[in-house]
């Protein structure tokens, strides 16, 4: 989680929200407060409604500061999928609460919620059934450590039988620390959970493959080259190298290129956060690239699209520069170990 918006509509609603802003420093915050009681530190609106379908599509979380039924008639509109749907929390205006009404687990909103709860001394209220029985969820497991979900209702058969008290089983292309229960490397049990970058042959009756969002991909390009130039390489080169696109977290390039247009809206497209390094960064990357004279002469670094993508991910490359249409692309696997105890924050 990194974009939070606090959204107040009075004045103790507006102090509650800057006092814990304050205190959860390792998020990226802004406060919005209604015009008649907006201040310095808050961005002013006068329309609740116009305010959230800004801010639903673009936001981590929302944490609204007013009645729940205020907060649930805002984003009813907007909502499309557990899957794609930021955290929505309320607070009453007094700080006694502190109410998670949307992605408890995808988007860490139960999480966040007892992470304010922490800072103000508001009591969480945690409805989710896993959680309020301590019990594994699959969707928090995943969204905790960079996992893709590639079938919900999988999910949902697995969150059932977790209830029910069954076994679940597991097997995983990553390391992990010793297994929690229900979760089995032992038998066949009839729900179970993959991760791995593919998986072709479900193991179980009912198995949920969750697959590994740990690929960064280095780019370079011409200047002007336009956001579906980038987009179409991009695709392209991961479909013939046998890379699935779900995998990819992050982007990364030459600093020369951190106000490329074309660039910028692929990355605001994908969701991905764009990471720039200068030549002498890029120059200090240990490994076997592929170089070339004219790149080194225009950015003064010998290969941006692939010392970019190992830097960025701290692992190795899976996918060399390729190019095409002026795009080069090159993609680099972060090394992951899976976290059991790990929460989304």
């Amino acid at each position: 989680m990194k974009r939070l918006a606090f959204i107040s509509l009075t004045a103790p609603g507006k102090a509650l929200a800057a006092s814990a802003a304050a205190r959860l420093p390792e998020l990226e915050i802004r406060q919005f407060c209604f015009a008649a009681y907006a201040d310095a530190e808050t961005e002013a609106f006068d329309s609740l409604a116009a305010l959230t379908a800004a801010l639903f599509p673009d936001y981590d979380a929302l944490v609204f500061v007013c009645a729940c039924g205020i907060a649930v008639r805002m984003i009813a509109p907007h909502l499309r999928s557990k899957q794609t749907d930021p955290a929505v929390l309320c607070m009453d205006q007094s700080g006694k609460f502190v109410i998670p009404l949307l992605s408890g687990h995808i988007g860490g909103a139960n999480a966040l919620a007892e992470r304010i709860a922490a800072v103000t001394g508001a009591v969480p209220v945690i409805t989710t059934a896993t959680d309020t029985g301590g019990l594994f969820s699959p969707d928090s497991f995943a969204a905790a450590n960079q996992l893709v979900i590639t079938d919900t209702d999988a999910a949902k058969a697995i969150a059932a039988a977790v209830i029910q008290g069954g076994d679940i089983g597991f097997r995983s292309e990553l390391p992990h620390p010793a297994l929690p229960k229900p979760l089995t490397a032992e038998g066949c049990p009839r729900c179970g959970i993959v991760i791995a970058n593919e998986c072709t042959e479900p193991p179980f009756p009912v198995t949920l493959h969750l697959i590994p969002k740990n690929l960064v991909i280095g780019i370079g390009c011409r200047r002007g080259t336009s956001c579906p130039e980038i987009a179409a390489a991009v695709l392209n080169r991961l479909a013939a190298n046998g890379l699935d696109p779900r995998r990819i977290c992050a982007a990364a390039t030459v600093d020369l290129k951190a106000d490329e247009p074309g660039l910028l809206a692929f990355c605001k497209a994908q969701k991905l956060p764009l990471h720039t390094y200068s030549a002498e960064q890029l120059m200090q990357v240990s490994g076997d690239f592929t170089a070339s004279a004219f790149v080194s002469s225009i950015t003064g670094a010998d290969n941006i699209c692939e010392r970019s993508a190992v830097l960025c991910s701290g692992g190795t490359l899976v996918m060399r520069k390729q190019a095409a249409d002026g795009v080069t692309v090159a993609a680099a696997e972060m090394p992951l170990r899976l976290d059991f105890e790990r929460k989304l924050l």
